[in-house]
């Protein structure tokens, strides 16, 4: 039961540090973030090449296209 409890732990632990981060621009608002990432990610899901993709290489093309458009991930 300890051990389950400390798996838990970790996985709320990991989910909590991910949240904290966001992407910025400097241009536009925090609110235009959405509609890019749906533009970009929709990009990505026709795109030939990546259609046989793991999650991981779309979610890496999705991110690549944000940059394009301006958006970068604070450090």
């Amino acid at each position: 039961m300890n051990i389950i409890r400390f798996g838990l732990s970790v996985f709320v632990l990991a989910l909590t540090a991910c949240g904290s981060t966001h992407w910025v621009h400097p241009n536009k608002p925090q609110d235009a973030f959405g509609h890019d990432y749906n533009a970009c990610e929709r990009m990505v899901m026709l795109d030939p090449r990546y259609q046989g993709g793991t999650k991981l290489v779309v979610q890496q093309a999705t991110e690549r296209c944000l940059e394009k458009k301006g958006w970068v991930l604070p450090e």
